[in-house]
């Protein structure tokens, strides 16, 4: 008798996904709409646009003064949408 080698679905997937470049891409999009969750549905509601690059997160808003309370808070909100993805896919957040 052979031995198969037995993995579970999640492995497989994850490899895959690792391989063809597609890890990284993908938590970055999960960051990305993770934001409504974490900055709350008021500061969701102003925000025009909100993209990665570099390894930071630029977020679009249409309210002057929201944007300096953010960038007050702006480790904060780093750690914990760092957090909702489970790695550290950035590293900074300027508002704009």
């Amino acid at each position: 008798m052979f031995r198969q080698k037995v993995e579970s679905l999640r492995d497989v997937l994850l490899r895959t996904l690792r391989e063809q470049g597609l890890e990284t891409p993908l938590k970055q999009k999960r960051l990305v709409e993770a934001w409504p969750q974490v900055a709350g549905p008021g500061i969701a509601r102003y925000t025009l646009n909100i993209y990665i690059y570099n390894q930071t997160l630029f977020v679009r808003l249409s309210n002057p003064a929201l944007r300096s309370d953010l960038s007050m808070m702006r480790s904060e909100l780093v750690k914990k949408l760092n957090d909702v993805v489970g790695e550290q896919i950035i590293v900074d957040i300027r508002f704009s």
